[in-house]
């Protein structure tokens, strides 16, 4: 059997895991050969692929980030467009069976392709741990590891000066990371998409902190949080031409208002794109290793239209439709939780 595998989306921690998996586990277990697309779905439409070797080369990506196939973005309209040239390039290079990995976005083009007559095995990825039918997808604990260290060092800063430190953290739609590294850290607010934020809330818990001789605070913000209506003016982003919302930073906005009304030194620390980059934390390369030998196995098994997921301490296979339902969401019992450490 011949496989192929392509990266799309924004990069990940254990990218590289996976591909590292999938070629190893097509080798080992079955004598197959693995294919690699370069840039995601523009290298398969454009024919840009490369051979994957067992050998030394791909034993040692396994602790690198980003991915040696490289990612990128194309638009959905180039990419329905293109489905002939698609068919065409995989029966060229022989392909009994598509590998793509990526977020809802990557997903989405591999159900289409499925639905139109491609074999394909998603592998969801995304920091943001928001594909649904999956408990984690990795990368995400990388993210975390990367968010919490940035809050444990900004506790320092900001107690040595009397400030106010905003962390914004990457999320546009959902809040796992800012949850996540918000309660890690030991922030005293943190703010999610999920749960529209009064700033006079904020206000006030920072205004509480320093009545009672506390000399500081920590808020963190992922960047796609939005106000109640009517509580706060914000700055609306534009969108761009793949359908995604440019933000224009909440936490730095949320900073301005706390200055204004609070009356101390704030100071706003964006994460961004470092939250993506560097070697994938432990956990991160065993979930990339696990998901990518169980899509192999699921290839050479014939079970196509589906897409790899963690239910617990197992690795599933769920439809790709019930993998781009709809994003899974931070629910509020758990932001509920977080509220106990709010203050």
């Amino acid at each position: 059997m011949r496989l192929a595998t392509l990266t799309s989306g924004g990069d990940c921690p254990g990218l590289n895991a996976v591909i590292r998996s999938i070629v190893r586990t097509a080798s080992s277990n079955y004598g197959s050969t693995v294919v690699g697309y370069q840039d995601g779905w523009v290298g398969l439409l454009e024919d840009r692929r490369v051979d994957l070797y067992d050998d030394e080369k791909i034993d040692r990506i396994l602790l690198r980030g980003g991915t040696i196939l490289g990612t990128g973005r194309l638009h959905p309209d180039k990419f329905k467009a293109g489905l002939e040239q698609i068919k065409a390039n995989l029966a060229d290079a022989g392909i009994d069976a598509l590998i793509p990995i990526g977020g809802e976005g990557t997903l989405k083009g591999a159900k289409w392709l499925s639905d139109n007559g491609v074999p394909v095995v998603g592998v969801p990825k995304t920091i943001d741990n928001d594909v649904n039918g999956t408990d984690y997808t990795f990368g995400f604990d990388t993210a975390v590891s990367v968010a919490s260290d940035a809050i444990d060092r900004l506790h320092t800063t900001a107690e040595s000066h009397d400030r106010v430190m905003i962390v914004e953290v990457m999320g546009r739609h959902v809040g796992w990371i800012a949850l996540h590294s918000g309660m890690a850290g030991g922030a005293h607010y943190t703010v999610i998409p999920e749960v529209p934020f009064d700033i006079d809330d904020i206000v006030k818990a920072m205004q509480r902190r320093f009545q009672m001789g506390e000399k500081y605070g920590i808020v963190v913000v992922a960047e796609g949080a939005t106000p109640k209506e009517g509580t706060m003016e914000v700055d609306e982003g534009q969108i761009d031409q793949f359908g995604h919302q440019t933000f224009t930073g909440m936490g730095q906005q949320i900073g301005d208002e706390i200055r204004r009304r609070v009356g101390q030194d704030v100071r706003t620390t964006v994460l961004g794109h470092i939250q993506r980059g560097g070697s994938p934390t432990a956990y991160d390369r065993v979930l990339a290793t696990r998901y990518g030998a169980a899509a192999a196995r699921a290839a050479h098994e014939g079970k196509f239209g589906s897409c790899v997921a963690l239910h617990g301490e197992i690795i599933d296979l769920i439809d790709l439709a019930d993998a781009v339902d709809t994003l899974k969401t931070v629910p509020q019992y758990r932001y509920q939780e977080a509220q106990s450490m709010f203050g």
